[in-house]
């Protein structure tokens, strides 16, 4: 599975560049996040036709097709946490337990197929969601359940590079982008 890193200590994410996979949440505009959620789908599609989908690099390392399960669902989990900051007052996100949710849902064993439709309706449910955010909405807060709070616009740069989730980081992870 993926190397876990200090959550406590997430906002580094969004102050500097990340040097594994060169991503600069900092420097990209809020009203890009949709965009780039859109473009993340499409790069997933290509790697959901490698010949090495189901290939674990080593026994801790998730394949290509466990992660893009991983960001079907982040993708789902995020647009739920954001539908909860743009209509409840400070709300605090539900826990999700990434590694129980690949065993129970045995991520290796999926349809490529079902899973790039998913990743893909996903996406397109959560960038369309980031996409309305206008004025104030941006500044509206949530509270995760270790105790981090965001903002929908610390949100938006947390979806695109956070640590343990993001779509871009997994898509370097497995070569794809």
């Amino acid at each position: 599975m993926p190397i876990v890193p200090d959550t406590k200590n997430w906002t580094w994410v969004l102050e500097r560049r990340c040097d594994e996979c060169g991503f600069d949440a900092a420097t990209f505009p809020r009203a890009d996040v949709g965009r780039m959620i859109r473009d993340n789908a499409r790069a997933w599609q290509r790697v959901l036709t490698r010949p090495d989908l189901r290939d674990r690099p080593s026994d801790n390392v998730w394949s290509p097709l466990e992660y893009a399960c991983h960001v079907r669902d982040v993708f789902r989990i995020y647009d739920a946490r954001l539908g909860l900051m743009l209509t409840d007052d400070d709300p605090r996100y539900p826990n999700w337990d990434q590694d129980a949710a690949a065993i129970e849902e045995r991520y290796g064993g999926q349809d490529p197929a079902t899973v790039g439709n998913e990743l893909d309706a996903a996406a397109h449910e959560l960038a369309g969601h980031f996409d309305r955010v206008a004025g104030e909405q941006w500044e509206r807060r949530g509270t995760r359940s270790d105790g981090a709070h965001f903002t929908v616009e610390s949100f938006a740069r947390y979806t695109i590079h956070d640590p343990i989730h993001d779509p871009i980081h997994h898509l370097h992870d497995v070569g794809g982008g």
